[in-house]
Protein backbone atom coordinates (compact mmCIF):
# COMPACT_ATOMS: atom_id res chain seq x y z
CA UNK A 1 0.00 0.00 0.00
CA UNK A 2 2.62 2.50 0.80
CA UNK A 3 4.82 1.65 -2.10
CA UNK A 4 1.70 2.19 -4.35
CA UNK A 5 1.61 5.58 -2.56
CA UNK A 6 4.80 6.60 -3.46
CA UNK A 7 4.51 5.32 -7.06
CA UNK A 8 1.31 7.56 -7.37
CA UNK A 9 3.30 10.44 -5.88
CA UNK A 10 5.67 9.91 -9.07
CA UNK A 11 2.89 9.29 -11.38
CA UNK A 12 0.97 12.23 -10.21
CA UNK A 13 4.16 14.46 -10.49
CA UNK A 14 4.53 15.36 -7.39
CA UNK A 15 8.16 16.28 -7.16
CA UNK A 16 7.24 19.27 -9.59
CA UNK A 17 4.05 20.02 -7.83
CA UNK A 18 6.27 20.91 -4.85
CA UNK A 19 8.24 23.19 -6.29
CA UNK A 20 5.49 25.36 -7.41
CA UNK A 21 3.84 25.16 -4.18
CA UNK A 22 6.97 26.28 -2.39
CA UNK A 23 7.35 29.25 -5.00
CA UNK A 24 3.41 29.60 -4.70
CA UNK A 25 3.55 29.87 -0.96
CA UNK A 26 6.57 31.56 0.27
CA UNK A 27 6.66 33.41 3.02
CA UNK A 28 2.78 32.20 3.81
CA UNK A 29 1.85 30.46 7.15
CA UNK A 30 0.64 26.94 6.33
CA UNK A 31 -1.12 24.33 8.47
CA UNK A 32 -1.08 20.28 6.63
CA UNK A 33 -4.27 18.85 7.15
CA UNK A 34 -4.01 14.91 7.10
CA UNK A 35 -1.07 12.91 8.64
CA UNK A 36 -2.15 9.69 7.35
CA UNK A 37 0.05 6.97 4.97
CA UNK A 38 0.13 10.05 2.47
CA UNK A 39 1.56 12.68 3.98
CA UNK A 40 4.24 9.81 5.48
CA UNK A 41 4.97 9.31 2.76
CA UNK A 42 5.53 12.79 1.62
CA UNK A 43 7.54 13.73 4.54
CA UNK A 44 9.67 10.35 4.68
CA UNK A 45 10.65 11.18 0.22
CA UNK A 46 10.65 15.30 -0.23
CA UNK A 47 11.92 18.27 1.68
CA UNK A 48 9.18 19.79 3.33
CA UNK A 49 11.66 22.51 4.42
CA UNK A 50 11.05 25.47 2.64
CA UNK A 51 7.61 25.60 3.37
CA UNK A 52 6.60 27.58 6.68
CA UNK A 53 4.50 24.47 8.50
CA UNK A 54 2.77 25.58 11.71
CA UNK A 55 1.45 22.66 12.71
CA UNK A 56 -0.39 19.60 11.41
CA UNK A 57 -4.26 18.72 11.95
CA UNK A 58 -6.32 15.47 11.29
CA UNK A 59 -9.45 14.79 12.73
CA UNK A 60 -7.24 12.19 15.07
CA UNK A 61 -6.22 15.02 17.48
CA UNK A 62 -7.41 15.93 20.45
CA UNK A 63 -6.96 18.75 22.18
CA UNK A 64 -5.43 17.51 24.50
CA UNK A 65 -2.59 16.78 22.11
CA UNK A 66 -2.62 20.41 20.95
CA UNK A 67 0.95 21.55 21.55
CA UNK A 68 2.54 18.04 21.03
CA UNK A 69 4.94 16.83 17.69
CA UNK A 70 3.72 14.29 15.10
CA UNK A 71 6.10 14.35 12.36
CA UNK A 72 8.20 16.79 13.36
CA UNK A 73 5.21 19.70 13.29
CA UNK A 74 3.28 20.90 16.08
CA UNK A 75 -0.17 19.11 16.38
CA UNK A 76 -3.28 21.16 16.15
CA UNK A 77 -6.54 20.49 16.83
CA UNK A 78 -9.05 20.69 14.24
CA UNK A 79 -10.87 22.91 16.14
CA UNK A 80 -8.42 25.15 16.86
CA UNK A 81 -7.11 26.04 13.32
CA UNK A 82 -9.17 29.10 13.24
CA UNK A 83 -6.80 30.36 16.18
CA UNK A 84 -3.89 29.86 14.40
CA UNK A 85 -5.24 32.04 11.51
CA UNK A 86 -2.79 30.28 8.70
CA UNK A 87 -2.71 32.11 5.71
CA UNK A 88 -3.09 28.54 3.60
CA UNK A 89 -3.82 24.87 4.86
CA UNK A 90 -3.45 22.21 2.68
CA UNK A 91 -5.00 18.90 2.30
CA UNK A 92 -2.32 15.92 2.35
CA UNK A 93 -4.79 13.16 1.40
CA UNK A 94 -5.75 11.92 -2.62
CA UNK A 95 -9.72 12.61 -2.06
CA UNK A 96 -9.65 16.06 -0.83
CA UNK A 97 -12.49 17.53 -2.27
CA UNK A 98 -15.70 16.64 0.14
CA UNK A 99 -12.67 17.69 2.79
CA UNK A 100 -12.07 20.90 1.26
CA UNK A 101 -15.99 21.33 1.19
CA UNK A 102 -16.53 20.27 4.84
CA UNK A 103 -13.52 22.28 6.15
CA UNK A 104 -14.62 25.54 3.93
CA UNK A 105 -18.12 25.33 5.28
CA UNK A 106 -17.85 24.65 8.76
CA UNK A 107 -14.53 24.33 10.70
CA UNK A 108 -12.84 27.46 8.66
CA UNK A 109 -16.05 29.75 8.32
CA UNK A 110 -15.16 33.51 8.85
CA UNK A 111 -11.54 32.78 7.98
CA UNK A 112 -9.63 34.06 4.79
CA UNK A 113 -7.68 31.61 4.57
CA UNK A 114 -6.98 29.48 0.56
CA UNK A 115 -7.74 25.67 0.92
CA UNK A 116 -5.61 23.43 -1.18
CA UNK A 117 -4.44 20.36 -1.93
CA UNK A 118 -0.94 19.27 -1.04
CA UNK A 119 -0.99 16.20 -4.24
CA UNK A 120 -3.14 17.85 -6.93
CA UNK A 121 -4.73 14.97 -9.06
CA UNK A 122 -5.51 15.66 -13.16
CA UNK A 123 -9.31 16.83 -14.15
CA UNK A 124 -10.58 13.63 -15.07
CA UNK A 125 -9.58 11.93 -11.89
CA UNK A 126 -11.12 14.58 -9.32
CA UNK A 127 -14.57 14.20 -11.95
CA UNK A 128 -14.40 10.20 -10.86
CA UNK A 129 -14.23 11.11 -7.43
CA UNK A 130 -17.64 13.33 -7.76
CA UNK A 131 -19.52 11.19 -9.54
CA UNK A 132 -18.68 7.86 -7.10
Amino acid sequence: MTDDLLEQLKKYKFDKQLKKIKSKLKNKTIIIYGTGLLFQKIVENYDLSDLNIIGVSDRKYTLEEEGSSSFGYKVIPIDKIVQYKPDVVLIATLKFLSIMDDLKRNTLKGLEVSVLPLVDRPFFTLLKEIFQ
